[in-house]
């Protein structure tokens, strides 16, 4: 279902969820995607990603489904309260090694908690190889790849074929992901689990 509908995401949610993998360089790092369906009765049916909440640098956290329940909880609570039909409709994912573009199990199953609940969901992979040539200015390709649940509940790169679903809202993205890598902005990423160490955060 998801496959059929391209996945908008904005520059903010970009380069946030880059700087949470760029704070974390030696562990894997993972966080919400929100957003809504754009024009969900057409076919033109769109998954506008407008934001990303950083979850975790403790990757073995969140398989634990009341950690998980919890952070879906709070941010589900949050975002509701905005009014303007924002909803949890991805993951995302960095791992920890930078030649791994493998989606781990844990990522799977996550995005399949969140396909219960948004059937278009949708999760990122961050391309540790590429996000390291984008903050060096010699990329502008995506860091991420799109994965979407095919027929078969199975996780699948999207575009493999050929065809494009990610877009990138803003083309220069990567052009900003650079000048926040220059001013140090990933110090100001807190995850969830920074906030469950100190509520102030």
């Amino acid at each position: 279902m998801g496959a059929q509908c391209p996945y908008e995401v904005a520059q903010a949610t970009y380069v946030k969820l880059a700087l949470h993998a760029l704070k974390h360089p030696a562990t894997a790092v993972n966080g919400l995607l929100v957003g809504r369906l754009v024009e969900p009765s057409s076919s033109l049916a769109v998954v506008s990603v407008i934001d990303a909440v950083p979850l975790s640098h403790h990757p073995h956290h969140l398989p634990l489904l009341p950690t998980l329940e919890l952070a879906l909880t709070l941010v589900e609570d949050h975002f509701a309260t905005q009014g303007e039909g924002l909803a949890v409709v991805g993951y995302y994912h960095a791992n920890a090694r930078c030649d791994d573009t493998e989606l781990p199990p844990v990522a799977k199953r996550v995005g399949d908690h969140i396909f219960r609940y948004f059937p278009r969901s949708a999760v990122l992979l961050v391309d540790n190889k590429k996000l390291e040539e984008a903050v060096k200015g010699k990329s502008r390709d995506p860091v991420v790849q799109l994965y979407t649940r095919d027929s078969s509940k199975s996780w699948r790169q999207a575009g493999s074929d050929g065809s494009s679903q990610l877009v990138l809202k803003e083309p220069s993205t990567n052009v900003v992901l650079a000048d926040h890598v220059t001013t140090k902005k990933w110090e100001k990423i807190v995850d969830f689990d920074d906030h469950l160490d100190d509520i102030s955060k």
